[in-house]
């Protein structure tokens, strides 16, 4: 079972990360001011993992795949890691609907 993690980068901003069972990062947010929009966010991603149309696949300048899930206001709510190939990025893509929407929340900043 995934789980998402709350932590405190060095500027001061959260961010969670959504790991799977495996411990692997599948998902990594962007920064937020305060716990509570780092919070909202986490609920807005368990609330659009399952829908396909959610996730922006994209293909870097160097030819590494990743992709950003976005929230139903058009907004991005999480990014993935780099893939080396479309594969790998859409199984990404399937571990973030599989682990997100039943992930438990550990918060490190406490």
């Amino acid at each position: 079972m995934g789980k998402f993690v709350i932590s405190k980068r060095t500027n001061g901003e959260f961010q969670f990360n959504l790991k799977a069972g495996n411990g692997q990062v599948i998902l990594t947010s962007e920064g937020y001011a305060n716990k509570s929009g780092c919070e909202n966010g986490i609920e807005s991603v368990k609330k659009n993992a399952g829908d396909d149309g959610s996730y922006d696949r994209k293909t870097a300048a160097n030819g590494k795949f990743h992709f950003n899930l976005k929230a139903g206001n058009g907004q991005v709510i999480g990014s993935s890691q780099m893939y080396d190939s479309a594969a790998g990025r859409d199984g990404g893509i399937e571990s973030v609907k599989e682990n997100a929407p039943g992930a438990a929340t550990e918060d490190e900043t406490v």
